[in-house]
């Protein structure tokens, strides 16, 4: 019987495991990340204005109507901010419209202008930075300590301001009789209108206020994960009232303008208002569910619809035609975020279900 050898088999040693992150396309990083958000916001807004100027020519380019552009986006664009850092948070604020309708009403009041008349026209700009702030502190309370959902509470805000505003008013138009108001918010300064240098400030402050402060960072930590905000010390209902209050004042802000640019004071100043403000903040980029911001992108969202209005304008289009293409704008930007949302197999579905602050 012959001895058959039996062979060990040796040991497999296979390659090292690699573990580090596979190599990507820095382009791809760039698209991914704000600046490249921007990049495209900004390439949109650039073929808006290509259209405006090969369907309106000379009208649309001169220096006249871009400054008319601006102004139109002025006062949306203050309101704006300020919602910026409610949908930040993971909030919502429906009631933008009807307050600033309101402190329209309010500042423009006689007993308010014959106050300012004797003492200075400041006092019509503090009451109706009053009215907003006031408005937002009831959004901001009853959204936090109340525990009702920010839809809701801000739903009924929009319906009571703008009912309030109809009863102060008498439903009745009030002029703005106060000449230093007027003087000051219907001049230009170095050739541009007050009101877009009031967008400009309000842009760069809150800008500012999100990037490059405590208050901006806890935004959106609250918008990212509440409940770990919570436990990371930040006190989230506090938090939470103060940005409502912001939102309130800078619809304040937006009714001075208003009173600035019409001269009056109406209850319905600013009806519908929330829906272009929400609709330029989504397609500027910031998240509806929260834990992402951005007030550039929300500059540019604002600029984009402004234009849009303004080449429809000139085109002598129909208004439904214009609400059309807004419509479709939305819902691109939301589908696009949506996706944003989920990449990389990441889903933040469970944010989207109300949590108690």
């Amino acid at each position: 019987m012959s001895e058959q050898k039996t062979k060990v088999a040796e040991p497999r040693v296979d390659a090292p495991a690699d573990h580090s992150t596979p190599a990507t396309n820095p382009f791809q990083n760039f698209l991914k990340g704000s600046a490249g958000r921007n990049l495209g916001l900004v390439i949109a807004l650039v073929l808006l204005l290509v259209v405006g100027a090969v369907t309106s020519g000379d009208r649309f380019l001169n220096l006249e109507n871009m400054l008319t552009i601006l102004r139109y986006a002025s006062i949306i664009g203050v309101v704006s901010i300020g919602v910026t850092f409610v949908i930040t948070a993971g909030g919502i604020d429906l009631s933008v419209g009807s307050v600033l309708g309101l402190t329209t009403v309010v500042a423009s009041l006689s007993s308010v202008q014959l106050a300012a008349t004797q003492s200075s026209w400041i006092l019509m700009v503090v009451v109706a930075l009053g009215v907003g702030a006031l408005a937002g502190l009831i959004n901001g309370l009853v959204v936090a300590y109340g525990n009702v959902v920010s839809f809701i509470a801000t739903l009924a805000m929009l319906v009571g301001a703008r009912g309030l505003a109809e009863l102060i008013s008498g439903r009745s138009t009030q002029i703005v009789n106060n000449r230093d108001f007027l003087q000051v918010l219907r001049a230009d300064f170095l050739g541009v209108s007050v009101l877009i240098w009031i967008f400009v400030i309000v842009a760069v402050a809150g800008w500012f206020l999100l990037n490059r402060t405590t208050f901006g960072r806890r935004t959106v930590a609250i918008g990212g994960n509440l409940e770990a905000a919570r436990l990371a010390g930040i006190k989230v209902k506090r938090h939470m009232v103060s940005l409502y209050v912001l939102a309130g004042v800078t619809a304040g802000i937006g009714g001075v303008m208003f009173l600035g640019r019409t001269t009056a004071g109406t209850s319905t100043h600013g009806l519908l208002l929330e829906l272009d403000v929400i609709a330029a903040v989504v397609v500027g980029g910031t998240l509806l569910i929260g834990g992402r911001g951005t007030i550039m992108g929300t500059v540019l969202g604002v600029l984009i619809f402004s234009t849009l209005v303004n080449v429809f304008t000139q085109n002598n289009l129909d208004t439904s035609v214009q609400a059309l293409a807004r419509g479709l704008i939305l819902v691109v930007a939301v589908l696009l975020q949506q996706r944003f949302a989920t990449r990389g197999g990441r889903t933040r579905k469970a944010k989207l279900k109300p949590a108690k602050v």
